[in-house]
């Protein structure tokens, strides 16, 4: 009997020996989770996410929805606060940048070359991002698919740009020979007439793709938004993609939001045509600051259709959520 006593009082202590720490640790799942228990966590995750250049105010969202899905749930033995915050966060992020609406380029413009009429795309952003630079990639993208590109140079202000596409088209010419055009009328003129003009063009030349090239304007200049809202509502194109440079971050955000807005504004129409998807340029010199990409496709709901990720016209990717949620979170 007292052999059967001290096995006993010897297996208590030890497992309670064990027991202890695990309830110190945050471990045993004895109580539901609160938004006091989470909050440091939380916190330290905010704060992370900043550091990576994700908007603030969209940090702090985040982190409230994390804390609003968990709040009350029981933690099994072995799961930790932070481990628990921290994957949910990462499922949270995984899905704000897997597109709820997928946009397929090339499915689209063989639709579009069936209907015997050019799949229409028109590129907007401010200036200096590389517009240009990452129209003439997608149009090589287009050219390795065996579709034929009309590009529409709509950007009537800036000295030299006509230049730049000429040099471009050049470029992608001497690739694939016969596959692409250029459709351009100096400079000072309509742009919403050059590309309905452009438009039109490939139309009776049988030309797949038409690529609108418009001038970089700051999302506050209400005469060139105007412009803008006027060219997209007389063209109707099919795919309206905003350029914006991974670097700026929160001032992307900014860009976009206005871009959108002034869209919505000066469109007057009931449903107005906004912004399709994202083009985002300079990726690869942002190391895993990565936060740009949340922020953007967390404002807008719209999907980051392409990344550019060098200076040739190969450096063109497809985002890959999972990296960009690795690279955030790590």
């Amino acid at each position: 009997n007292l052999f059967w006593q001290q096995t006993i009082q010897l297996t208590g202590n030890f497992l309670a020996s064990v027991y202890i720490p695990y309830v110190h640790l945050g471990l045993v799942g004895s109580k539901a989770l609160s938004e006091e228990s989470m909050r440091p966590v939380l916190d330290k995750l905010r704060d992370h996410l900043i550091s990576k250049n994700v908007a603030a105010d969209i940090a702090n969202k985040l982190c409230d929805s994390v804390a609003v899905k968990l709040e009350g749930k029981v933690l099994g033995t072995f799961d930790s606060v932070a481990r628990t915050v921290k994957a949910t966060l990462t499922e949270a992020l995984v899905q704000i940048l897997s597109p709820k609406r997928r946009v397929d380029i090339l499915r689209d413009c063989l639709h579009a070359k069936q209907q015997a009429k050019p799949y229409v795309m028109a590129f907007c952003g401010v200036n200096g991002v590389g517009k240009s630079t990452n129209l003439a990639k997608i149009c090589f993208w287009l050219s390795e698919n065996k579709l034929s590109v009309l590009i529409a140079a709509c950007d009537t202000f800036r000295a030299g740009a006509v230049e730049q596409l000429r040099t471009h088209v050049r470029r992608l010419d001497a690739m694939h020979p016969g596959m692409v055009h250029l459709y351009e009328k100096g400079y000072g003129k309509d742009a919403a007439g050059i590309a309905m003009e452009a438009i039109k063009y490939a139309a009776d030349a049988n030309i797949d793709v038409v690529l609108i090239d418009t001038a970089g304007r700051m999302q506050d200049n209400e005469p060139l938004m105007r412009a803008l809202a006027k060219l997209i509502k007389v063209n109707e194109p099919d795919l309206v993609l905003f350029v914006g440079e991974a670097l700026v971050g929160n001032e992307a955000v900014d860009q976009l939001v206005k871009f959108n807005q002034a869209l919505a504004d000066h469109s007057s129409t009931s449903n107005p045509h906004v912004i399709d998807g994202i083009v985002l340029t300079k990726f690869d010199t942002i190391d895993d600051k990565v936060g740009a990409a949340i922020s953007m496709t967390y404002i807008t709901g719209q999907p980051i259709v392409f990344v550019g990720t060098g200076q040739t016209y190969t450096d063109l990717k497809a985002l890959n959520a999972n990296a960009v949620v690795h690279a955030l979170m790590k």
